[in-house]
């Protein structure tokens, strides 16, 4: 069972890669999204892909790119959004005034490599330890956004998670065991901490 949650904004940072920008274009594929847990305050978080739990309509209408999750510094906007192989994915495309330049610029030369999307959850599932989600696709315990909204995709200083980005795809992903995102967790906790840990 669902609990119903509002106003909650959120976000979430991680590492791109460069290989699907378009210089001449101005664009960049990305993915923004993934059901990869990751660790808030409370307890790992999963963001639900199937069918249903993704709106993109805010997204898809007004959604912009922006740089560091900042509203003032509005530096592209969004072509495109779809969910496909459990991901978020979109085209972005980089404006031309002058300091929407320059963090394109950076992007493609490889200096800024941070990804982040805004979202707010509207239902969440909570799953106990060793118990399975009302789906019985995920193993608590861990919360699962069963409705969420992304609304913003952000260019980031500092990213936070390696699994998604600009020019990400689930076949990069194939063969990392939950081993390794768990010590993504941790490495995300140390760095969040000022590298020490717990």
């Amino acid at each position: 069972m669902g609990r119903q949650q509002s106003d909650n904004h959120l976000t979430r940072s991680f590492f791109m890669g460069l290989r699907a920008v378009d210089e001449e274009k101005r664009t960049a594929e990305v993915s923004f999204s993934s059901e990869e847990p990751y660790q808030r305050w409370d307890g790992l978080e999963i963001l639900d892909h199937s069918d249903g739990c993704v709106d993109l309509s805010r997204l898809k209408n007004i959604g912009c790119v922006l740089f560091n999750h900042d509203r003032n510094q509005v530096i592209g906007q969004i072509l495109k959004a779809d969910i496909k192989d459990k991901r978020g994915i979109a085209t972005i495309k980089f404006d031309d005034d002058e300091a929407s330049d320059v963090i394109f610029q950076k992007v493609k030369n490889g200096t800024l490599k941070g990804l982040s999307v805004g979202y707010l959850t509207s239902t969440i599932e909570r799953v106990p330890a060793n118990k399975k989600s009302s789906d019985g696709r995920f193993t608590g315990p861990c919360y699962i956004a069963k409705r969420w909204m992304p609304y913003e995709i952000s260019i980031v200083s500092v990213p936070a998670d390696a699994t998604v980005g600009i020019g990400r795809s689930s076949e990069e992903q194939k063969g990392r065991s939950l081993g390794y995102f768990s010590r993504q967790l941790q490495y995300n906790q140390n760095i969040s901490n000022g590298g020490k840990r717990k």
